[in-house]
């Protein structure tokens, strides 16, 4: 089943994109790999520790009276091993 969050800070949206990316079954170097980021980084921003931009860009949001909800993928089955 999908789920909803409301997401007010850059932390918030880098705990919906790790549960995103927990819903998919993929390690964080497969999806870094996949969009050509370091693994490293995309940690930083699951981790909530590289997000001043979005920060300040959803406090601007939050005072124009928007809010932000990041709509989560219901979980795949893990790939099959076989």
């Amino acid at each position: 089943m999908q789920r909803q969050m409301t997401v007010r800070t850059g932390a918030d949206l880098g705990a919906a994109l790790a549960e995103a990316r927990r819903a998919r079954s993929l390690t964080q170097q497969q999806l870094a790999e996949s969009v050509n980021l370091d693994r490293t980084y995309l940690a930083k921003i699951e981790a909530g520790t590289s997000v001043q931009m979005l920060d300040r860009t959803l406090r601007l949001l939050r005072r124009l009276g928007a809010e932000v909800t990041v709509t989560l993928p219901e979980p795949t089955a893990p790939p099959s091993t076989q």
